[in-house]
């Protein structure tokens, strides 16, 4: 009898300013899938005109972040200069490596009235010959991320290749994130990935017949390819790759190397990070130190 599979349900964490996520990734029985060893829902919700979420300047170290919006828009500001907005559909890769500090801000033409919010963040670790790689931000317009029809669903391969599609996001290390909207009856196997992890958005779906809720990650098993299908409307990512083996982390750092997060943790008290032009609202350091 094949034991049952490994199901990640998500805890609330406060970013601040009464920004709640639910993270599933990293957790106690998994930290990672793939490279990703972070992974946050937010939303779906309608922030009233007071609400101020906004995401102050802060540092992070050898990784890569992926902002994915299904409705509303935010500001990137970064340490390489890059100002973007990031709206659905798009995909942003933020390449921390030796350091980057960044913001992300309420556009200004929304602040003051009631506005839609709902995303995904996820964090990659970075290959260790590339965790000291020079910080960088590409992002890549939802008209370019490849679109296709698999089993009657719609299919977006933000990352990697999967299905006869490759994503143009480059990446250092083998990645899959594919975005998948599907109505009743659709139905298809999922590709292979060294790991993988399918995550429902929103909706009812099988796996090989068996339901997965809303807000849970079923992780998959290697070389099986299960039959995603969709008892009503519903909306799944599914995210893999290459492991890389594992990551200290500490706060928003992430290394192979422990000693990495002090050094870390005191050039940002420090203040010896790279500024952010014209934000000092810097968020602090935690009370807690790495050791």
């Amino acid at each position: 009898m094949s034991p049952s599979p490994l199901v990640l349900t998500p805890h609330t964490k406060d970013l601040g300013g009464g920004f709640t996520v639910r993270r599933l990734l990293p957790a106690a029985a998994r930290q990672a899938v793939g490279p990703f060893l972070f992974f946050d829902h937010f939303g779906p919700l309608t922030a009233r005109p007071e609400d101020d979420h906004d995401v102050r300047p802060h540092p992070h170290i050898g990784l890569a972040t992926l902002s994915y919006l299904f409705e509303g828009a935010l500001q990137h500001h970064d340490s390489t200069g890059a100002r973007q907005r990031i709206e659905p559909g798009a995909v942003n890769w933020m390449t921390a490596g030796s350091g980057i500090v960044h913001s992300e801000r309420t556009p200004d033409d929304l602040r003051g009235r009631p506005r839609r919010s709902h995303g995904l963040q996820l964090w990659a670790a970075l290959p260790e010959a590339d965790e000291e790689m020079a910080p960088s931000f590409a992002h890549t317009p939802a008209a370019a991320i490849p679109a296709l029809e698999v089993g009657g669903a719609q299919v977006r391969v933000l990352v990697g290749a999967a299905f006869g599609a490759t994503s143009p996001v480059a990446v250092r290390s083998e990645t899959l994130y594919l975005d998948i909207t599907l109505a009743v009856g659709d139905a298809f196997p999922l590709p292979l990935a060294p790991e993988r992890a399918l995550y429902v958005i929103e909706g009812a779906v099988e796996l090989d017949g068996s339901a997965l809720a809303p807000q849970r990650m079923q992780l998959l098993a290697p070389g099986d390819e299960p039959m995603l299908a969709a008892s009503g409307a519903a909306r799944v990512v599914l995210i893999g790759g290459e492991p890389l083996g594992h990551r200290h982390i500490y706060w928003n750092f992430v290394s192979s190397r422990r000693e990495r997060l002090v050094q870390a943790a005191d050039d940002w008290e420090a203040q010896r990070f790279a500024a952010l032009a014209g934000e000092t609202d810097l968020i602090p350091l935690p009370p807690t130190r790495p050791r």
